[in-house]
């Protein structure tokens, strides 16, 4: 019998921190738990990320309430993972945000995503009986939209393909910081299960562009200052580089997927193996590496049936 997922056995408690990036503008971060994010404006509230349960979003919501009384207007999901919007309704948000794409992704492969998810990292779902279903968006953008809490404006755009087809990142203008989903992690390993490797480069390139001052990433601590953001968006790059060129390689000259995991160990664990998750995220992100690298763009499905397929070829 294989063993465990790595993520499986994982059942620690994370020590969360809320920690403000920009005036008015927060990021609720756990020790390499999925992270949210905050942004106040004059009148009202919108929230980056639902977490996986309810229960769990009322704990991002304990902390707004020690800085604002404002209303939660606003819910902006950064792509269609049942980690990140599974929590939505704790919120109550009249609006809720995600890219066409994502949502497609939602009717697509949504219901078997959570079954997958809930399997594979138990601990992230934590009160998850209260989950009233599949979380849906009730406004949707192809490339971008801007949503105005009073007068601050809220830039909502898909930068390209990364962590999902359907990413986006949430941009203030006015403070220069940005909410980038999982697209950047900060000592984090990347989830590239859903990933495009190819195109996750010059996405990164895009987020580079706006020349953010500080930034919210998807996992890991916030990133305030310049050389933070710089450091965290080449490591991401690198992450990401690191674990798609062996596996290239090996899907090159016919290899196996247990040679591309093992040539992906060989590269990736001397530089990224105390990174939070690193564990959990890299059976699946070789699986997905292999697939695209043999010419497969769009990610296959991942079932609860799939997960322990894979697992058990690795160990093989």
């Amino acid at each position: 019998m294989a063993k465990a997922f790595a993520s499986q056995g994982d059942m620690s408690e994370k020590t969360t921190s809320f920690t403000e990036v920009g005036r008015g503008l927060w990021a609720f971060t756990a020790e390499g738990d999925p992270n949210s994010g905050v942004i106040i404006g004059d009148d009202s509230v919108m929230v980056i990320e639902a977490q996986a349960t309810p229960r769990l979003g009322n704990k991002v919501i304990e902390e707004i309430r020690k800085v604002t009384d404002k209303p939660i207007t606003h819910l902006a999901l950064t792509h269609y993972h049942a980690v990140r919007v599974l929590g939505a309704s704790a919120f109550g948000a009249p609006q809720i945000i995600m890219s066409d794409t994502a949502r497609a992704m939602v009717v697509e492969r949504g219901q078997e995503d959570w079954d997958s998810e809930f399997q594979r990292f138990p601990r992230l779902f934590e009160g998850h009986e209260s989950i009233p279903g599949l979380t849906w968006p009730t406004t949707t953008f192809s490339d971008r939209m801007s949503v105005y809490l009073g007068k601050r404006r809220v830039d909502i755009l898909h930068p390209g393909r990364a962590h999902t087809a359907g990413d986006a990142v949430i941009w203030v203008p006015d403070e220069q910081v940005m909410f980038t989903g999982d697209i950047v992690e900060y000592h984090s390993a990347c989830y590239c299960g859903d990933g495009h490797f190819g195109d996750w480069g010059d996405t990164l390139d895009q987020i580079a562009w706006f020349n953010p001052q500080s930034i919210a990433p998807g996992r890991g601590d916030a990133l305030v200052g310049p050389d933070k953001v710089h450091e965290a968006i080449e490591n991401t790059r690198d992450f990401v580089e690191s674990t798609y060129r062996p596996v290239e390689r090996v899907a090159a000259r016919g290899g196996s997927l247990k040679e591309a995991w093992d040539a992906c160990r060989a590269e990736c664990d001397p530089k990224f193996a105390d990174y939070a998750i690193y564990e959990h995220c890299l059976p699946f992100n070789v699986a997905r590496a292999y697939d695209e690298a043999r010419g497969i763009d769009t990610p296959r499905i991942w079932t609860a049936a799939r997960d322990m397929e894979m697992w058990e070829q690795l160990q093989g």
